[in-house]
């Protein structure tokens, strides 16, 4: 069954704190908006994923990720990660109920969307996630449909939602697992070959393309 994700942001100028330094300070919200919009680039290539929800702190600061096809709601009243994945899917069950819907961070960009579609199929409909490639975090977390996502993203998540009863997928997937949090984690990603819009920032070639 085709996806609806929900994809959280906080202002770029806030985003990706454990970053700043691999770039200059001033061009630290350019890097969270690229690392988002080759996530997000990479999200809409694929043939398994009919709607996108874009969750933001502000908006209006990342109204430009709107040109890859995705719509952008603001965030609830309560500031967590968790929150604005069940407002996202509050908002998509809204206008279908049965919908399989799937949360996905917005710090993957060295995605491809083979990786997606596959985590997808691999999927097939059952309440599934994707750790992160050291094994404690969740990049993608999917519901099946219908059911509740139940997201329980923070310290730990890949073991909070393998505890409440989602599979942990086990496809390679090397690039849905590169999430960056870290330099180190961004010097993995850009061995992968990032997107466009992370490497056209960085000032490298953008690697293999998508």
């Amino acid at each position: 069954m085709d996806v609806d994700l929900v994809v959280p942001m906080k202002h770029p100028r806030d985003g990706k704190s454990r970053l700043r330094g691999a770039v200059e300070a001033d061009r630290h919200p350019g890097l969270v908006l690229a690392l988002a919009a080759d996530t997000l680039a990479a999200v809409a290539s694929s043939a398994r994923v009919r709607r996108v929800l874009l969750v933001a702190a502000d908006p209006e600061a990342v109204a430009e990720l709107g040109e890859l096809g995705v719509e952008i709601v603001a965030e609830p009243a309560e500031k967590t990660l968790n929150a604005a994945f069940r407002h996202g899917e509050a908002l998509l069950k809204a206008d279908d109920p049965a919908a399989v819907v799937g949360a996905l961070q917005a710090d993957l960009p060295a995605l491809r969307a083979v990786d997606l579609t596959a985590a997808v199929a691999e999927a097939a409909g059952a309440r599934a996630f994707v750790a992160d490639r050291q094994g404690t975090g969740t990049t993608l977390l999917l519901a099946a449909p219908g059911e509740p996502l139940d997201p329980r993203f923070g310290p730990g998540s890949a073991r909070l939602h393998a505890a409440s009863g989602a599979i942990a997928l086990a496809q390679p997937l090397p690039t849905l697992r590169s999430d960056v949090d870290t330099p180190d984690d961004l010097a993995h990603v850009r061995a992968l070959g990032v997107g466009k819009h992370t490497a056209a920032h960085l000032g490298k070639p953008r690697g293999l393309p998508r």
